[in-house]
């Protein structure tokens, strides 16, 4: 019990609402897709390129958000991260051209890097102990994964009697009400003396000069492209290729009647199966080293993916591919940010992981984009996938050579 008590506080309770609504909201675009296109009569790459700028511009802005928190403070960062998501989310309601979806995707990119992970990961951190740290990582990553699973079967129910301009209203209502639980984020600098001396352009040369830091940057990009290609593209993939439902079976008997429906809740089963493959990952942070379990993560994600595409799709496949992919989905993230910090301390942890982020976010860009480009190019999807495979098993094999011990400087205090 004295264990709980200092795992759970305020911070990791506001940090957990802030991720699950931020997450939410950008795990439903995929549902979007289709009806957006359908009523401008778009090609499907006119939307895919908004939701590819959109994960561009989430990675460009997360190091640039974990900056201004680390200079001004975390929560003048999310508030200004709030207000940009809200906007992007009021301005796209009102455009009717790709170009307009495509600038504004800008915004809601850069807001969701202010409300994401970069921010929250290093609040969360700096307020957690050494030996709660990966454990409290973990559960804020599966918040997010609990944001996705209700994020993309509340956006498909508000769509069966809301056009999709007024979902997105609501959504920036929701982004806007989160600054309401700001008031209870105060994060104590948990950071050895030494850190506190070092300005973070010393911080920076340090990492950028470490070869580890360099392959934890590689090895992240394949986690951006496969997750940006499955949110973005998959409920529109399950939509047109899976077998039809079959009546009286079981997805038929909980209201899963159609292949559109089982695509929003395959977003969701991802997310459910998530939250404890994330929570399995931070407990298992503290106990095996992370470079090992980040290489065991990537190497299921490509036989996952492999074994989907290989055998027929069909309801059924679907659902076990959710849950096996679902199972390993963020369990990267409180590794990779935990990594981060063991290495090269926390005072600047939000800017070195929000670089890092960049890569995974370059990433997410590619797949999302590749998506619709090789749908409208080809008819279908089959060699997203196998580039996501083939990324994959680069991931699995990069985390190897890092060496998992801190700086000699960095260690000091």
């Amino acid at each position: 019990m004295p264990q709980t008590a200092r795992l759970l506080n305020p911070v990791l309770i506001v940090a957990c609402i802030i991720i699950t609504v931020s997450f939410a909201v950008r795990a439903s675009f995929g549902v979007f897709q289709i009806p957006i296109a359908d009523e401008f009569g778009w090609l499907r790459s006119d939307f895919s390129m908004a939701i590819a700028i959109q994960n561009l511009a989430w990675g460009i802005g997360q190091p640039i958000f974990a900056a201004i928190a680390e200079k001004v403070g975390d929560r003048r960062a999310i508030i200004l991260g709030a207000l940009t998501y809200a906007a992007g989310m009021v301005l796209s309601a009102w455009s009717v051209t790709p170009f307009g979806h495509q600038l504004y995707a800008w915004l809601v990119g850069f807001g969701i890097a202010g409300t994401g992970f970069g921010v929250i990961l290093a609040v969360v951190g700096r307020a957690s102990s050494d030996q709660n740290r990966s454990m409290s990582l973990a559960i804020v990553t599966a918040a997010g994964s609990f944001g996705q699973v209700i994020g993309a079967p509340t956006a498909e129910w508000l769509l069966s009697f809301l056009p999709w301009q007024q979902v997105f209203i609501i959504f920036a209502v929701a982004i806007l009400a989160l600054i309401l639980t700001l008031p209870f984020m105060r994060a104590p600098q948990q950071v050895s003396r030494a850190e506190l001396e070092e300005s973070m352009g010393q911080i920076l040369g340090k990492a950028f000069r470490d070869p580890s830091y360099a392959l934890i940057f590689l090895g992240f990009f394949s986690c951006g492209y496969q997750l940006g290609f499955v949110t973005a593209h998959f409920p529109a993939f399950v939509t047109e290729m899976c077998g039809p439902i079959q009546p009286g079976g079981v997805l038929h008997s909980i209201g899963i009647t159609t292949t559109s429906a089982l695509g929003a809740l395959s977003i969701s089963l991802i997310g459910l199966a998530n939250i404890g493959g994330t929570l399995l990952a931070g407990w298992l942070g503290n106990r095996f080293p992370k470079k090992y379990l980040l290489a065991a993560v990537y190497t299921g994600r490509t036989l996952a993916a492999a074994a989907f595409i290989v055998f027929p799709i069909t309801p059924l496949s679907v659902i076990a591919f959710s849950l096996v992919m679902g199972s390993l989905w963020l369990a990267t993230v409180p590794l990779t940010s935990g990594l981060v910090a063991h290495l090269y301390g926390l005072r600047y942890m939000g800017t070195l992981y929000g670089i890092i982020f960049l890569s995974h976010q370059i990433g997410s860009f590619l797949g999302v984009w590749l998506g619709g480009r090789m749908y409208d190019q080809y008819g279908d999807y089959t060699m997203v996938w196998w580039i996501g495979v083939a990324i994959g098993a680069f991931s699995a094999i990069v985390h190897l050579p890092i060496r998992e011990s801190r700086p000699a400087v960095a260690a000091a205090s």
